[in-house]
């Protein structure tokens, strides 16, 4: 199922306010006694850098962005931070490891109101199943099976609404897509 980045762009453009929510991208395997200090792979360093330019085409530079605080969250997040310049504000939480899914509503509660792109880099299940909560009952159902599968490295999700972020609750959000990193291609 191709993804038309084109209509991704156009439907953001009609809310007020856009939710991107990231995985991490791809990290070396699972195989230490630190789970935290896992790093990104050569291939994660060439994903997060096509995300964050495949972001930038879409128009959604974020304002704000929330990154878990582990190794390669992190490493993601610098990587893009190198193509969204000085822009957005950062913060980094290991709620966003530790928390579950309330870390991502949390997170969305402390979203300075005038932000209109907010972004959050966590873990799976969290991400996927956080953005099935988010996602509105009109969302497409075609997107919203895509997040049962969970998201691979580098994915995002897209949800927009005319909701300020802290006003954001259970199916708050319209889901406009799911992209994964070989879409920006």
């Amino acid at each position: 199922m191709g993804i038309k980045l084109s209509k991704v762009a156009k439907a953001a453009k009609k809310y007020t306010h856009i939710l991107i929510v990231m995985r991490h991208a791809k990290a070396e395997p699972f195989g230490g006694s630190d789970d935290t200090e896992r790093e990104l792979t050569e291939k994660g360093i060439k994903q997060a850098k096509a995300v964050a330019k495949g972001i930038e085409e879409l128009g959604l530079r974020p304002d704000q962005i929330s990154c878990s605080a582990v190794t390669r969250a992190r490493q993601t997040l610098d990587r893009m931070l190198n193509i969204f310049g000085d822009g957005p504000i950062v913060d980094y939480r290991i709620n966003l490891y530790e928390g579950g899914v309330q870390a991502i509503f949390d997170e969305l509660a402390h979203v300075k109101p005038k932000q209109r792109v907010f972004m959050i880099v966590g873990h799976e299940p969290t991400v996927s199943i956080a953005s099935q909560w988010l996602s509105s009952s009109d969302s497409d159902a075609e997107r919203l099976d895509l997040l049962n599968l969970g998201l691979a490295p580098a994915a995002i999700v897209i949800l927009g609404s005319d909701k300020p972020f802290d006003e954001w609750q259970v199916h708050s959000g319209d889901l406009l897509a799911v992209i994964n990193v070989k879409d920006f291609d």
